[in-house]
């Protein structure tokens, strides 16, 4: 019985997860049954648990995973100052007068909001409330517009930034590093946020593309799933496109130009868009306008000027024109921190700022708290001879490196109808990736194609998080029965994703080979 507690262990935390109790308590509480039970069984050293003060202190001192309270603050900030609204209903009055138009229009604005902020529940409720009603009113099947809806929220767990990426990042860095030491190899590489950002963000079109191709052809083959919409508005002018499309294109160009240029850090490049989205939401707030988009605009102005002209003023042997370069980037930065000010005034009042930090506390602390309750886990799982099971499953498999993969993408994508992308990523994968990178896979391509995987745990019922997130802001005549039809369809365009990436690994592994 003792050589199986490991998999009895994995069985016991599906057994709580699925009863319903908290994610990151069922997690710690079997880990530390299991730990007692194999220590009095004597299948574990108990002392292996000293390890988890280390773990717990590198989880708070990890640089990458700060990044992602400050991408949560980013993609909130936008959802409570409504620019998301904004932008679907001026999409969606573009493209609407197309057969299949308000589809077409949902998934682009999905991405859009996905690249600006990479939060899935954020997403999927401001569409589920304001294009889902739309799309029924215009005579929409329901079952095709809850798909549309689920899917285009789910963009922003593979289109950068986003917690998946930081999450997975860390989890495959890790297993590389573990990898190349088990190889006998000292000097070791490290692997970044930002070439998984440049390696998801092609896979993460090409899913877009595959969307909107499903969705013009079933616009052509069953026109009556699809209608066009009848508008009771004007098509928005060019201005109104600009004005709804720029502020987040900006946002991904200042975050995303800057990481996968090499300006800042995936951290840093947080910080620069929780300021934007802070701007914007300022500005959108009506008060003192003119003064934020100046301090707006000296913040660019200062980052561009800054990294062509670099000035240490603490030098000794200064000239007049850096002198004068220290003065005048002062002055910007003086400008910017006014604006930033104005758009905290104007945030606080009216109660944007308040809630867009109390729902990035609750997102941070689950993820965290998960993270940390997994640490424990795997020390236990490991300490019962987990990851030599796993090691050799693995091995065993008929086919080779090939045959592993297969078996590991299928396990995780069965495990993603029960569990949520996080508890899969630092429960799993810390298992499974050592071994796949060892027989020879590429650890960014195979992270993209996890990431794909992992995506799909949204879409895939009875537990998909978007499902869950679309049935409490659907109207009560959508059934749960409807929307779960609805993603069918989108599940396998997910699977046909991961194969497209598979065939041809370039499409994830050129850019980040280009970039850095």
């Amino acid at each position: 019985m003792t050589e199986y507690l490991d998999l009895v262990m994995f069985a016991a935390l599906m057994g709580a997860i699925l009863l319903g109790f908290p994610v990151a308590f069922s997690i710690a509480g079997v880990a530390i049954l299991f730990a007692y039970l194999g220590w009095a069984l004597g299948a574990m050293d108990i002392s292996l648990l000293g390890a988890l003060g280390q773990r717990v202190f590198g989880l708070l001192s990890n640089q990458v995973l700060i990044a992602i309270p400050l991408f949560v603050l980013m993609g909130a900030v936008l959802e409570k100052s409504r620019i998301a609204e904004e932008l679907l209903d001026t999409m969606g009055r573009a493209f609407g007068g197309l057969r299949g138009g308000l589809g077409i229009s949902v998934v682009l604005v999905g991405a859009l909001l996905a690249a600006s902020t990479g939060i899935v529940g954020a997403t999927v409720v401001a569409m589920g409330m304001i294009a889902l009603p739309t799309m029924l009113r215009a005579g929409y099947d329901a079952r095709v517009a809850s798909g549309i809806v689920c899917t285009a929220g789910t963009l922003g767990q593979i289109i950068p930034p986003s917690t998946l990426l930081i999450i997975l990042a860390d989890v495959m860095s890790n297993a590389y590093q573990q990898a190349q030491y088990e190889q006998g190899r000292f000097a070791v590489e490290a692997l970044s946020v930002g070439q998984f950002f440049a390696a998801a963000l092609l896979p993460g079109l090409v899913l877009v593309a595959l969307y909107l191709l499903y969705i013009l052809a079933r616009g052509l083959i069953r026109p009556a799933d699809m209608p066009p919409a009848a508008l009771g508005q004007a098509r928005p002018g060019g201005a109104e496109m600009l004005r709804a499309i720029l502020p987040p294109v900006l946002l991904i160009f200042a975050v995303l130009g800057a990481i996968l240029g090499g300006v800042a850090t995936p951290t840093e490049a947080a910080a620069v868009g929780a300021i934007g989205a802070l701007l914007m939401a300022g500005h959108r707030a009506g008060q003192n306008r003119r003064l934020i988009l100046l301090g707006a605009g000296a913040l660019i102005a200062l980052g561009v000027l800054a990294g062509l002209f670099p000035v240490r003023l603490q030098r000794s042997d200064l000239g007049p024109v850096e002198i004068a370069a220290g003065i005048g980037y002062g002055v910007l930065t003086a400008l910017g921190a006014l604006g930033i000010l104005l758009a905290l005034r104007g945030t606080l009042r009216g109660r944007m700022l308040h809630e867009a930090t109390l729902s990035t506390m609750t997102m941070t602390a689950m993820i965290f708290a998960t993270i940390l309750a997994a640490g424990m886990f795997s020390l236990v799982f490991i300490g019962l001879g987990g990851e030599e099971r796993v090691a050799a499953i693995l091995s065993a498999m008929p086919g080779g490196a090939t045959g592993a993969l297969v078996f590991a993408m299928a396990f995780i994508f069965v495990l993603g109808f029960f569990l949520d992308f996080v508890e899969i990523a630092v429960i799993v994968l810390p298992l499974v990736s050592p071994s796949l990178i060892l027989m020879g896979h590429d650890p960014i391509w195979l992270g993209v194609l996890i990431a794909i995987n992992l995506q799909t745990s949204f879409l895939t019922p009875p537990f998909g998080f978007s499902l869950f997130y679309l049935r409490g802001a659907a109207p009560p005549e959508v059934s749960t029965a409807q929307i779960y039809r609805g993603v069918a369809p989108f599940i396998l365009l997910q699977v046909l994703g991961v194969v497209i990436v598979w065939l041809m690994p370039p499409i994830a592994t050129w850019l980040p080979a280009a970039v850095f």
